[in-house]
């Protein structure tokens, strides 16, 4: 069998290998109108930035609430942060969290230990890929980067598929061994109904949680 994405050889010559199914990140907060969206919109872009343009090496970025306000555009002190980072508020669309959500998602990182509680108890085997942002990126960086698998321009997804899978594993394996070192160190707050100020700060916190982990799925470090 060829290598994934190289061709498979036919009388009409070389026909493409289809990309794998996306590999689905899914934020959580509670309304979808704050939190999550920063953290989703602030995710794609620092994808983007590190992949290069639109490429997102098939790692698909959403995000719902557990009490979301479906179809509600996100708030503007929330669409304010992300036009500081450069990345587009544009379009967004609340949702409130499904089962559908859940099942499809291959990795679910939430704002606070509640929302993990809860998109657990939904079920769907859901317990192996949902972390809190900030205990995900606390695993995240005791992962040795040469432990996962390399990215591999030849594959469609340029091999982060793979990828990211491992980190999911990986940092499961090692939760219960490194704990936080007190329950809210794993919490971003909601700043909802709150000055723009309290806003720029939690998108300050939401930005660099967010630093190593798009660096450990992609392999590639934020420029300097």
């Amino acid at each position: 069998m060829p290598p994934l994405g190289r061709g498979i050889a036919g009388s009409g010559g070389d026909t493409p290998v289809p990309p794998a199914s996306p590999f689905r990140i899914l934020h959580v907060s509670t309304g979808n109108v704050c939190r999550s969206p920063i953290t989703e919109r602030l995710h794609r872009h620092a994808l983007e930035l590190r992949l290069g343009g639109s490429c997102s090496g098939g790692l698909l970025v959403e995000s719902a609430g557990t009490w979301g306000h479906e179809g509600a555009p996100m708030e503007t002190h929330a669409a304010t942060v992300l036009s500081d980072y450069g990345a587009d508020p544009a379009g967004f669309l609340g949702r409130e969290l499904l089962d559908e959500h859940v099942i499809r998602a291959d990795l679910v990182l939430t704002a606070t230990r509640d929302h993990r509680a809860q998109v657990i108890s939904m079920g769907h085997s859901a317990g192996l890929r949902t972390f809190t942002l900030k205990e995900f990126n606390r695993l995240v960086r005791a992962i040795d980067p040469a432990t996962l698998p390399e990215p591999d321009p030849d594959l469609p997804d340029g091999g982060l598929i793979e990828r990211a899978r491992a980190l999911v594993g990986a940092a499961a394996a090692l939760r219960g061994w490194l704990l936080a070192p007190n329950p809210e160190s794993d919490e971003v707050y909601d700043p909802y109904g709150a000055p723009i100020t309290f806003f720029r700060s939690i998108g300050d916190e939401i930005n660099q949680a967010l630093d190593p982990v798009v660096t450990a799925l992609t392999g590639v470090p934020a420029r300097a």
